[in-house]
């Protein structure tokens, strides 16, 4: 009789993605006493407030030196001895708010507003810069949705401009800004480490404008929070307006899903919160045929004119900043085979890539001095020796038609990169094009607590987990020793907090329990038992429990946790749902089925009528109920939930994205079990391509689609195949996430599996009694992996006709000694039960381990 192998292990996310609903701020018109009038010429909505019963004033050029007081700072405080706050209609160049500088109005004679002389830098660049009078704006081409924006503005809240690098955000929103509240104070913090004081100073004013560009540096540790916003929002007795600007590759970063689990990554979930209650606008990069036709209107301008006679190719604001001019500077300097600029080419690359890698703030230059020359290697050059140092970055660092360089300096020994540049290199660069981790390494050893979160959560999102790990422990390590914040500090627990997630995630679980505990205990004494992040920190130890093995102990953390919740924030709040979610994981992995499917049951209905079928929490719920469908024996039931809820997915969220392929996947699983290895196999080898196309061939989910593929092989009989791609899993695994990690050892499980099935049962006897001894030293004799492991010992004992050791290593557990495939992969074919936000992780299923989406 053919002996059957089963799963008994409890597993890790592998795959797939939560959405939660997002609440967006309620925007009111509150302290609006002026009407808004069409601009007859322009067709534009020009919005004007007059605010805190001060009339309309007309437009006014503020000096040079009233200018300057907006940006060094305003770090005073909002007492009498703080600096006086400039109104909006007093700050007559946007390139002081971030705006890109332009050509001059007159070019020198040969050359083109677009162009350049023949070094890559105008005659006159300096790293230094010119007068501010030299550098006069273009007039405004009015955009499409100027009177959207400026709607938004005369009613008040939190408006962001999401669009590409010079697609002209900052410029729009400046215009509508002075438009609309020429008698607004402004507030404009030059960098994170003043956002408290520029909270401060906006909250203590009526009428006021928090100026952001580049929203992406005021996130984080540190940071504007949710919190923030209300303050500055909440009330009817103020005109407020928070108007920021980000890039849209920045904002994919931002909100790019840590994994299927979307359990309580704390900081990262409160940076979501931010961007969720904003009201946005998208801006395009190339003109519509409208904005072409108003910026022709303009020609009187050359340097328009020029930038209209290539809207063919780039936008008009694109060109206008001398974008495509600058990244050509850049290519062929990296492509000359002379070298003329390759170490300068190389100073910029170096510095393009550590942007890429997460890094928001200015780069130091003793950073790029040390790096750049992994980026020097060029065989194209020879032996040609590269320029001296001072000579590159003086090329680097030249303006370039007068507009800005490849990189501008910031302060004495910092640069800031062309985000042209950055968003440019990350369109071209494919999925598996990372920054190399020496690099990434040598940034996160330069950087402040909020660029080594930004690092740590790119570096999460590529799979590469130590590298997150240590990029949060650094983080933790520069919070928990700055004076201004400290171990209690919420940023400092938050860093913690991250960090015992990526320890879950490596398999390193008591260090995990350990530091979720920490956090847990922390937040009660300075938040209270029953604060969101306490209850949050309490759901993420349930689940560390739940793969110790230590079922009893994770449900009733868990139910404990759904209690305080629901008492708290309601039965339907989406926290609470995911305590159900959770709790049903525990129930499955318990065997007690049917109680798990009346908890995702109540959720799921909870969920259609809150947040409507197509919903993304929504389909986590019924693709959970499928799986426990099909550990019930219902296949049938299972696989056309699942066949639902993969049509949807596909609809709204595309071929490519992780529920989708979660969704695949677990369809995959239950036509396994259904017999139909044909379509099975046709299934998984389609979510493998995806997931290493987009993920790359080293992921933990593409080597998770790996092993499932192998399984269904074995199942196909076609046993030396299937052992190929498992030794190839093991492999990989064994270098990316080290040898006792849990995912390793499932698939030393499944190898020993194979190599069972082929009769070579010395073999097999090695790589179980391996796969045990590391079981018995990182989870103990009693986590039923172990005991699943002594399990199969025992039958290859006993095929090996040694009976009294067979007698001696069945566990009583397992009465029926078959074999018992476990621990199977954490990541392998069925993609179990799901959470559906913080708190949840990936659940263990029968021969095949589920992901939650």
């Amino acid at each position: 009789m053919q002996q059957v192998w089963r799963v008994s292990w409890v597993a890790l996310a592998a795959a797939g993605l939560v959405l939660i609903a997002a609440t967006p701020a309620v925007l009111a018109a509150v302290g609006v006493t002026a009407p808004w009038a069409l601009a007859g010429a322009t067709a534009v909505a020009a919005v004007v407030v007059a605010c805190c019963g001060i009339a309309q004033r007309r437009y006014r050029i503020a000096r040079h030196s009233r200018e300057e007081q907006i940006l060094p700072g305003q770090d005073g405080g909002p007492g009498p001895g703080a600096p006086k706050l400039p109104k909006v209609s007093e700050i007559a160049d946007p390139v002081r708010l971030g705006a890109h500088r332009a050509a001059p109005a007159e070019p020198a004679s040969g050359a083109s507003p677009g162009g350049a002389s023949p070094g890559g830098a105008s005659p006159d660049a300096s790293p230094g810069g010119a007068s501010p009078d030299a550098f006069e704006a273009p007039v405004y081409i009015p955009r499409d949705l100027d009177g959207e924006l400026r709607e938004l503005l005369a009613a008040g809240g939190f408006v962001l401009l999401v669009g590409d690098s010079t697609a002209g955000k900052t410029r729009m929103a400046f215009e509508a800004m002075r438009a609309t509240l020429p008698d607004h104070a402004l507030v404009a913090p030059p960098g994170v480490y003043a956002m408290p004081t520029a909270v401060s100073r906006a909250a203590a004013v009526r009428c006021c404008v928090l100026w952001l560009d580049d929203l992406e540096r005021f996130l984080g540790p540190g940071g504007i929070t949710a919190a923030d916003i209300a303050r500055l929002l909440s009330g009817d007795d103020h005109h407020r307006v928070i108007l920021a600007t980000i890039r849209a590759t920045e904002q994919a970063r931002l909100t790019a899903d840590l994994r299927a689990d979307d359990r309580a990554w704390q900081g990262l979930r409160d940076v979501r919160e931010v961007l969720d209650q904003a009201r946005q606008l998208r801006i395009a990069r190339l003109f519509t045929t409208a904005e072409l036709a108003r910026a022709g209107a303009r020609d009187w301008d050359p340097r328009i004119a020029e930038a209209v006679r290539h809207a063919d190719s780039y936008g008009v604001a694109e060109y206008l900043a001398a974008g495509p001019l600058l990244l050509r500077d850049w290519d062929d300097a990296r492509g000359s085979p002379t070298g003329i600029h390759a170490r300068g080419a190389a100073i910029v690359t170096a510095a393009v890539d550590i942007r890429r890698a997460g890094y928001t703030s200015p780069i130091p230059r003793d950073l790029l001095d040390e790096v750049h020359r992994r980026y020097l290697d060029d065989p194209q050059r020879g032996d040609v020796p590269p320029e001296p140092p001072a000579e590159a970055w003086a090329w680097a660092t030249a303006r370039r038609s007068a507009t800005t360089g490849l990189l501008s300096p910031v302060g004495g020994n910092r640069v800031k990169v062309f985000d042209y540049l950055t968003d440019t290199a990350q369109r071209r660069a494919g999925p598996l094009d990372r920054v190399p981790e020496p690099v990434v390494r040598a940034a996160l050893a330069s950087a402040r607590a909020t660029d080594a979160t930004s690092l740590a959560r790119t570096a999460y999102n590529q799979g590469r987990w130590p590298l997150a790990a240590d990029a949060w422990r650094f983080a933790f390590r520069l919070l928990a020793s700055d004076p201004s914040a400290g171990l209690d500090h919420p940023d400092t627990l938050a860093s913690l907090s991250n960090l015992a997630l990526v320890l879950h995630d490596l398999g390193r679980l008591e260090e995990a329990e350990a530091e979720d505990r920490a956090v847990a205990e922390a937040r009660q004494r300075v938040l209270g038992p029953e604060h969101p992040d306490t209850l949050a920190s309490r759901g993420n130890l349930a689940l560390v429990l739940r793969d110790l093995g230590r079922l009893k102990d994770a449900q009733a953390e868990i139910r404990a946790v759904r209690a305080a919740r629901r008492r708290v924030l309601g039965p339907d709040h989406p926290s609470t749902l995911a305590s159900r979610d959770n709790l049903a994981l525990v129930l499955r992995d318990l065997g007690r089925l049917t109680e798990a499917r009346t908890e995702i049951r109540a959720v799921l209905a909870i969920r259609r009528r809150l947040l409507g079928p197509d919903h993304p929490s929504t389909l986590t719920s019924r693709g959970n109920l499928a799986l426990v469908l099909r550990d019930l024996g219902r296949l049938e039931h299972a696989e056309a939930e699942l066949r639902a809820v993969l049509a949807v997915t596909l609809r709204v969220l595309g071929p490519d994205h992780p529920s989708t392929l979660t969704s695949r996947n677990n369809l995959a699983a239950v036509l396994r079990d259904l017999g139909r290895l044909t379509e099975a196999v046709t299934e998984i080898r389609a979510v493998l391509a995806a997931r290493q196309l987009v993920l790359g061939p080293d992921h933990p989910d593409s080597l998770a689609s790996r092993n499932n593929l192998a399984l269904v092989l074995r199942n196909l009989g076609w046993l030396d195949e299937a052992e190929a791609e498992i030794r190839a899993v093991v492999a990989i695994r064994q270098r990316v996430l080290g040898p006792d990690h849990r995912s390793t050892l499932a698939s030393r499980n499944n190898l020993a599996g194979v190599l069972h099935e082929q009769g070579r049962l010395d073999e097999t006897e090695a790589e179980i009694r391996g796969v045990l001894a590391v079981m018995l030293r990182v989870l103990g004799p009693d986590h039923p992996d172990t005991l699943a492991s002594r399990n199969n010992l025992a039958l290859v004992l006993r095929d090996l006709g040694r009976t009294d050791e067979a007698e001696i290593e069945v566990p009583a557990a397992l009465p029926d000694r078959r074999m018992v495939q476990g621990p199977d992969d954490p990541s392998s074919l069925a993609d179990g039960p799901r959470s559906a936000d913080g708190d949840a992780d990936a659940d263990a299923d029968a021969e095949m381990v589920a992901q939650e989406v």
